[in-house]
């Protein structure tokens, strides 16, 4: 019989959003290296399931997508796995 041992799964890198943050002050604060506008453009690339979220404003009136303290946002692309 063979024992095989599964090794854990890497995980990505993530947050849970303060309250009021934006995709600019989570860039700027956890992306710092990067430029601002590289670092916004990434995190929504690797948030698909934040940023194509709609909700109507009920200040505005106006689409928007807000990010939520209890979203996870991903700090990195998705990890590759090689067996």
């Amino acid at each position: 019989m063979s024992n095989s041992v599964q090794k854990p799964l890497p995980q990505r890198q993530s947050i849970h959003p303060q309250t009021n943050d934006t995709w600019h002050s989570i860039a700027q604060r956890e992306l710092s290296g990067e430029s601002l506008e590289q670092a916004v453009a990434s995190l929504q690339s690797w948030n698909l399931h934040v940023f194509a979220r709609r909700v109507i404003d009920e200040a505005t009136g106006e689409m928007g997508n807000p990010i939520l303290p209890s979203d996870i946002v991903f700090l990195e692309p998705p990890l590759t796995t090689f067996e």
